[in-house]
């Protein structure tokens, strides 16, 4: 990329579209921090004349999202991801969020308790679904209540979500088997 360009809200510097199991996603970064990912169906491929080499960074994030969604045991924790221009309340939600480890889950109103809002899960919802770096920020491991899959405003939807799940071996997501 040669000159800087809004990617998730922020400068981006590099973009990397990069093939995973599920298919490609793309990941966006500055100097300091990732700034967005696009995961599978979202458009990356317009963005194709933006791609850079990964710089370290960019190369620690997209080995960890093409680990993860292969059903590698990693955790995305450390990966810095740029937030500060987000409302208060969506870094709180994406702070908690981030310390959901592999294989667990959360429920919006579980999440909207942690951050002292325990009547705020559909607020919860808006905010995950404003997500710029999912999988990175794991919005995917918030369900509704009752474990609902609930929704997921990447493409494919609930069905995308259950799959990452799924990938991360959290109960009662596993793929279907003949017997």
């Amino acid at each position: 990329m040669t000159s800087p360009v809004i990617l998730g809200g922020v400068n981006a510097t590099g973009f990397h579209l990069f093939d995973t199991a599920f298919g490609t996603c793309g990941v966006g970064w500055n100097d300091d921090a990732i700034v967005t990912v696009a995961l599978p169906e979202d458009d990356v491929r317009s963005l194709t004349g933006l791609e850079s080499e990964p710089t370290p960074l960019a190369r620690t994030a997209v080995d960890g999202i093409r680990a993860l969604l292969a059903g590698d045991a990693v955790d995305l924790g450390a990966i810095p991801v740029a937030l500060d221009h987000l409302p208060s309340f969506d870094r709180e939600v994406y702070a908690v969020t981030r310390t959901i480890p592999r294989g667990r889950t959360l429920t919006y109103g579980q999440v909207a308790a942690l951050i002292g809002r325990p009547k705020a899960a559909q607020a919860v919802g808006r905010a995950l679904g404003r997500n710029p770096v999912p999988i990175v920020v794991p919005c995917h491991r918030i369900l509704g209540a009752g474990t609902e899959v609930g929704g997921f405003s990447a493409p494919g939807g609930a069905a995308t979500k259950a799959k990452i799940l799924a990938a991360e071996g959290v109960a009662g997501f596993e793929e279907p088997t003949l017997f």
